[in-house]
């Protein structure tokens, strides 16, 4: 995971926990995160690239229309990541003391 951008990283998130990960469906999950249009220019390259790392596999729901999968690669990147943070982030919500 240390070499995807954090826009890969939030694709592959996106992607994880979709029930029917299409490209429209990722882009309109990723507006509503950014609170702004992304554009095909840069969400589909970035999934191709998933794709090549190994992280997502991509097939045909039907002519039109791909759908993308987190591989057990990604599956295994994903909580590999969690665990990281989770290092960090655990005592977030702890009262602080003054």
């Amino acid at each position: 995971m240390h070499d995807l951008t954090g826009f890969q990283r939030e694709i592959l998130y996106v992607i994880a926990g979709l029930e029917e990960p299409h490209g429209l469906a990722v882009k309109a999950e990723l507006d509503d995160y950014y609170e702004q249009e992304i554009n095909h220019g840069r969400l589909y390259p970035n999934l191709d690239d998933l794709v090549s790392k190994g992280l997502l596999e991509k097939g045909e729901l039907d002519k039109r229309t791909n759908v993308y999968t987190v591989t057990q690669r990604g599956v295994r990147e994903i909580e590999a990541r969690r665990e990281w943070e989770s290092q960090y982030l655990e005592d977030v919500n702890a009262p602080t003391t003054s």
